[in-house]
């Protein structure tokens, strides 16, 4: 005897209520009103500004391209870029580097590991402004203290801050003092979060700690060193505070990047303020164009 089987009745979706629907949009709302008002119409207006001529701060002028032609043809822009892209490069390479292998020692420290990280963190807590006019007393050529311990062991005075490529070294180091220890703590964090049963399988297979570094480490922390490496690329192009109380941007111009650029150009005594937003613009698009390669790569990369 043969039975047949009725199709089970579909089961009715329950409605959720507007009311919940709209509930996590309307805790994003006060975000995305500020965000819009500081950031995303601050941007707009200043690509409508870059428009615009300006050589007083007051009466604005239709100019279409004109300041863009003029910022492309002008060297004080040309020698900021390059100087940018120098900064930038040393800066990105060294601080991954440098966060990379304090990360590591900090995971693996036993004793005072609490104490060594608030030392590495200390200076992210710093104001921008202090960490320049400090810095710039300790590497000033008479009367620093760099330059006066040199002296103690018989070494002559360095000119840190008056010898263009010394400056630019200078300016590095100071903003790798800075913000090393914020990658680091990424970093550690990204570290912790990695299977310790990886290393001692490793080393029951008898890996070394080489060996366990190169297969294991640098492939699972992968992902937080690309997070690393793209906030620290954006931090290179935004550099202004540390570098402006540290050597003003000079000597001769040596240390000035984009962003004293576009502060000198809005701010000056001329205050050219579509000059200033065009400068803007073009930095814009190369920190996104900077952003998107390495977020790129390490796409490619992971799906390799």
């Amino acid at each position: 005897m043969s039975s047949a089987t009725a199709p089970a009745a579909p089961r009715r979706r329950r409605r959720v209520p507007l009311s919940l629907r709209a509930a996590p949009y309307l805790f994003l709302l006060p975000n995305m009103v500020i965000f819009g008002l500081f950031t995303i119409y601050p941007a707009f207006s200043g690509l409508n500004i870059s428009l615009y001529s300006s050589r007083n701060g007051r009466t604005f002028e239709w100019a279409g391209l004109g300041n863009y032609q003029r910022i492309f043809a002008d060297d004080e822009f040309f020698q900021a870029l390059v100087n940018t892209v120098v900064f930038v490069l040393v800066f990105v390479a060294l601080g991954v580097l440098i966060s990379v292998v304090l990360a590591v020692q900090l995971n693996a420290q036993n004793i005072g590991k609490s104490f060594f990280r608030s030392v590495f963190f200390l200076p992210v807590l710093l104001s921008p402004v202090v960490v320049g006019i400090v810095w710039r007393w300790l590497l000033e050529r008479n009367g620093g203290l760099v330059n006066a311990a040199l002296s103690a062991i018989g070494l002559d005075a360095v000119p840190w801050l008056v010898n263009p490529t010394l400056a630019m070294v200078s300016v590095v180091a100071v903003s790798l003092w800075v913000n090393v220890g914020f990658y680091t703590m990424i970093l550690l964090a990204g570290l912790q979060s990695i299977d310790p049963n990886l290393y001692e399988a490793a080393s029951l297979d008898g890996a070394s700690p080489l060996e366990q570094f190169r297969h294991i480490t640098v492939p699972m922390l992968a992902p937080t060193t690309m997070v690393v490496l793209i906030l620290s690329t954006i931090h290179g192009f935004q550099s202004f505070d540390v570098i402006y109380n540290l050597t003003g941007g000079g000597p001769v111009g040596s240390t000035t990047l984009l962003v004293q650029y576009v502060y000198d150009n809005a701010f000056g005594p001329q205050m050219q303020y579509g000059m200033a937003a065009a400068g803007s613009v073009v930095l814009f698009l190369i920190v996104m164009s900077f952003t998107l390669l390495n977020w790129w790569l390490g796409r490619r990369a992971e799906a390799v």
